[in-house]
């Protein structure tokens, strides 16, 4: 989702009083999609690859069609939340992260209502050919993936303005991204490939729950009610930490009961970048450094994904 990561980048601080400015630029759009998210929605997949290509049963078809679905669910979500999250009053001059796009009058919220249209639609499309190969069950979870994108934070109840934002990342950036991806090419669904799900799963919500956290004050003005908002800064500060430690405790719990094999502990050297980020986490509450905390823990999610994926296929 968007808010999975919405680390460092985007346009120079004078943008965001450039009112009226060439929506149609490239950059506009580049700030939009946010490139930097789409980390989390790649990562996973290339993991669920990689678990049915220890099998034998990867399909370089499936894999790139569930890549690409993956990515254009991400760029949906990215545009759909600048867009609500103007129109609801979530992004302010008062918010810490990168600049939204359509708040600082780089697009118009017509033109991103037909972005945001065109990209769902493609993803639609190349998840139809996913659903062809697997059937029913896979036609249900792309309904469900495209209605979460969308209802992130838009409609009458949007999932991030009523706390639900960490499940839904967990559960289809998470789970639904490496086992769905596994599941598809083996036409089988493991206990493997859901367990290794979990610790990936773990660490794409802690990207989300450092967003939050940083953005408590703002999304609380905002009346914009997610889980750090709930629960407020301490329990937040928390949660993201034991978000960090069931991911590493979980992969070591697989390794010892033999899910995984010993080569997976290679995901273990990530660990200093986690430890940086938890550590700025609980000790700062300034917009730059959680900032940065946040470029850690989605550095932190993706390469402890690829490393696993690679102990995998090792």
């Amino acid at each position: 989702m968007a808010a999975v990561s919405e680390s460092a980048g985007g346009l120079p601080a004078a943008a965001a009083g450039t009112r009226g400015a060439d929506a149609s630029s490239a950059r506009a759009w580049l700030l939009a999609a946010r490139p930097q998210t789409l980390a989390a929605g790649v990562a996973p997949v290339l993991l669920g690859t990689a678990l049915a290509a220890a099998e034998g049963r990867a399909r370089t078809a499936l894999a790139l069609a569930a890549v690409a679905t993956a990515l254009l669910l991400q760029l949906g979500t990215n545009f759909a939340n600048d867009l609500f999250d103007f129109e609801k009053g979530a992004d302010t001059e008062e918010r810490l992260g990168p600049l939204r796009a359509v708040a600082t009058g780089l697009i118009t919220p017509a033109q991103m209502r037909i972005g945001t249209a065109l990209v769902f639609a493609a993803a639609a499309m190349t998840g139809a050919f996913l659903v062809g190969e697997g059937g029913w069950p896979f036609a249900v979870l792309g309904l469900l993936a495209l209605l979460a994108g969308l209802g992130y934070t838009a409609g009458p109840w949007p999932l991030a303005y009523h706390g639900l934002g960490d499940a839904t990342v967990f559960a289809f950036f998470g789970v639904v991204a490496v086992a769905g991806t596994y599941a598809v090419q083996a036409h089988a669904l493991t206990s493997q490939a859901l367990l290794a799900s979990l610790p990936p799963a773990c660490l794409v919500t802690a990207v989300l729950a450092v967003n939050n956290l940083r953005d408590i004050d703002t999304d609380d003005r905002a009346r914009k009610r997610t889980l750090a908002v709930r629960i407020g800064r301490s329990a937040a500060r928390a949660y993201c930490v034991a978000l960090f430690t069931l991911a590493y405790a979980g992969l070591a719990v697989l390794v010892a009961a033999g899910e995984l094999g010993s080569a997976a502990l290679l995901a273990f050297a990530t660990l200093p970048i986690a430890l940086r980020a938890a550590r700025t986490v609980l000790t700062r509450r300034d917009g730059p450094a959680l900032n940065q905390a946040l470029v850690l823990t989605a550095r932190t999610h993706a390469a402890f994904t690829l490393l696993l994926a690679a102990a995998v296929l090792a």
